[in-house]
């Protein structure tokens, strides 16, 4: 069986090679669907790669549990998704009035995480399991931040605001 590779919230810039899904019927939208309506018109398991670009935080934090439980149902093991969003500390989380509250930020991924959630938080509703990786992205033409070493980098995330403008998250599915 071939795996589907899958851009959700594609709008009119889907990835070359994957099938984009979107709520509205832009040209080059595949699958007119609303992401949070579940479940996806997609087998269990028939999903192999999944990218999904600042659509994520269009949703309410109980809509993003439904999400995360519905990826990891049609990602196969070892799928693979990268989620991006726009940082929490950057201007661009807050900016744009259809965006949800709380912001995205590293620890909602932690929540993704089985063994995680059942020792911190065994009070959300997910059953999903994924190993996450995630890093900031910052502007390239902000002088703040070119030339500047990755541990400078870092440590400008953790203390300025609109240091990065994106968090890039790739997610693996466990079992």
């Amino acid at each position: 069986m071939s795996l589907i590779k899958l851009d959700l919230g594609c709008g009119t810039n889907k990835k070359p090679g994957f099938t984009g899904m979107d709520s509205m019927a832009f040209d080059g939208v595949d699958v007119v669907h609303d992401l949070r309506q579940v479940p996806w018109p997609f087998a269990d398991g028939s999903v192999g790669e999944v990218h999904c670009s600042h659509v994520l935080e269009h949703l309410t934090g109980a809509e993003r549990c439904l999400f995360f439980d519905e990826l990891w149902r049609v990602l196969a093991p070892e799928g693979k998704a990268l989620i991006i969003t726009p940082h929490w500390s950057h201007e661009s989380a807050y900016g744009d009035p259809t965006h949800q509250w709380p912001p995205v930020c590293g620890q909602t991924y932690f929540f993704t995480n089985r063994a995680w959630r059942d020792q911190n938080a065994p009070h959300v509703p997910m059953q999903c399991n994924f190993d996450c990786a995630f890093r900031g992205v910052a502007d390239p033409k902000d002088p703040f931040v070119q030339g500047i070493d990755a541990a400078a980098l870092n440590q400008r995330m953790t203390r300025n605001i609109n240091t990065f403008m994106e968090l890039v998250c790739q997610m693996t599915r466990m079992a």
